[in-house]
């Protein structure tokens, strides 16, 4: 990039809010992925009007520009690989407003989730989308990346609770889609479009969201299983029961012995598979389907059943789930998180084909899931460093796709696409919807300078 140029977005941000220096492009080189590309230029640019200048500079000039939250991106989406711009968003963090009467917020693109949920609580809503990076993970990112989380089983994912946006496009026009009600079909839906473009079809500067009222009571669960066939196959039991739990997780034996390596929170080593079940709505109801999933969980073999007494213990209980992937980012230098997902009744199925395949190619895989909604994430952990370690990992995420196409799922149920699944598209989507995004793109983004090399 031209020094002048440099210059010039300089200038539309101020000098404090520019970096070009070594250690910070570094450090906006790379997100939760593996891979890395320096950029030329890290922006942080704290309104919609900079981020207008900023990408009519970048049309100018055809200069790549990577949209950018907290980078806890799994699947590459925020890694800059033509190098270019960074545009950072984290300054844009300010909770526009919150309407009680309307269930709705406004909120810009640097918000962290959870500091969203929390002042939603206090008024007793709730912002349901709780991505497990959540503690981090910005409202940007989320949107962009259409993320899930644990509570995904009962109440849908972020386009479900999305209803307007401002988003800069390639150009530097401002576009504005949707609005503050909750019925809106004027149009094409373009929220839902951006919702899940992964920062190539623009820059999202401002977002209004959907509230609920928060659920009066709740219940969690946690139940242990010598098997862990007998632990997915139980998945599948409580939801054929009629009884739809907001989350619904599993973790296997190698999960579970990291976290307890790390944080000894008393888990038992011992079993081949955990439950975390958390069940919510009115205090009268929620007996009979504790009830209706004890009985599905007997059923199916289950050693031992925990029922938290209070929210303090059940806090405790879902620490296991939250801290599942910082133990095993201890474990060795680097871990890949893949996302494949598959219908519930082949939950059993896609975990045997998880455990053959890591263990054919002698490499340790843990397994997450939001059992509930068939989203299973293989936890590899490897060192990129060894190159014939490297080529194996590449080998079994190769081989874990085709296996969930097979069963009728998909190679991506939350993490998105980016530069992780790009190569794979071709495997679920056929020609003709390969071209009609194609040419979506290339309306929005001509140059092709919008987060390019990506998964169009």
């Amino acid at each position: 990039m031209r020094h002048e140029t440099k210059k010039e977005l300089e200038r539309i941000v101020g000098p404090d809010k520019a970096t070009d220096s070594p250690e910070h492009l570094v450090a906006y080189s790379y997100d939760a992925y593996t891979e890395e590309r320096r950029p030329d230029i890290v922006l942080f640019p704290a309104t919609t009007e900079e981020i207008s200048a900023i990408m009519k500079v970048a049309h100018r000039e055809t200069i790549p520009v990577t949209p950018r939250g907290a980078g806890t991106n799994l699947a590459g989406e925020s890694v800059p690989i033509r190098g270019g711009i960074v545009v950072c968003l984290t300054k844009m963090d300010k909770i526009l407003s919150i309407d009680a009467e309307s269930l709705t917020a406004t909120v810009q693109p640097g918000v962290i989730n959870l500091d969203l949920q929390r002042e939603v609580e206090k008024l007793g809503m709730m912002y349901p989308p709780d991505p497990a990076s959540w503690a981090v993970a910005t409202m940007g990112g989320t949107v962009a990346t259409n993320a899930g989380g644990p509570r995904t089983l009962k109440y849908g994912v972020t386009k479900d609770y999305l209803l307007g946006l401002i988003v800069v496009l390639a150009n530097g026009d401002v576009l504005k889609t949707g609005g503050r009600t909750l019925k809106n079909v004027t149009g094409y839906n373009l929220t839902t479009l951006i919702c899940g473009s992964e920062g190539t079809l623009g820059i999202i500067t401002e977002i209004i969201v959907r509230l609920i009222p928060k659920p009066p009571a709740s219940r969690t669960i946690r139940a242990d299983f010598m098997k862990l066939e007998d632990c997915s196959d139980a998945v599948a039991a409580i939801m054929a029961s009629g009884s739809v739990p907001a989350s619904l997780e599993l973790m296997d034996r190698f999960v579970v012995k990291a976290v307890e390596r790390s944080f000894k929170l008393g888990l038992p080593t011992d079993v081949e598979g955990i439950l975390l079940i958390q069940l919510d709505g009115a205090e009268e109801t929620l007996g009979r389907e504790i009830k209706q999933i004890e009985k599905s969980l007997i059923d199916k073999n289950a050693r031992n059943i925990i029922i938290a007494k209070d929210s303090a213990e059940a806090e405790r209980l879902w620490l296991a789930r939250r801290a599942a992937g910082p133990a095993m980012m201890r474990m060795r230098p680097n871990i890949i998180t893949e996302d494949v997902t598959v219908p519930v009744s082949k939950l059993t199925a896609m975990i045997r084909k998880v455990t053959e395949i890591g263990e054919r190619h002698r490499i340790q895989v843990g397994i997450l899931a939001h059992a509930g909604d068939g989203n299973l994430h293989p936890c590899i952990v490897f060192d990129k460093r060894d190159d014939d370690e490297y080529k194996r990992v590449q080998a079994v995420c190769e081989e874990l796709i085709p296996e969930a196409l097979a069963l009728g799922g998909t190679l991506s149920g939350e993490h998105g696409i980016g530069i992780a699944k790009a190569p794979f598209l071709k495997f679920e989507m056929d020609t003709v919807a390969l071209s009609v995004m194609q040419g979506i793109k290339n309306y929005f983004d001509p140059k092709g300078i919008l987060n390019p090399g990506k998964f169009v």
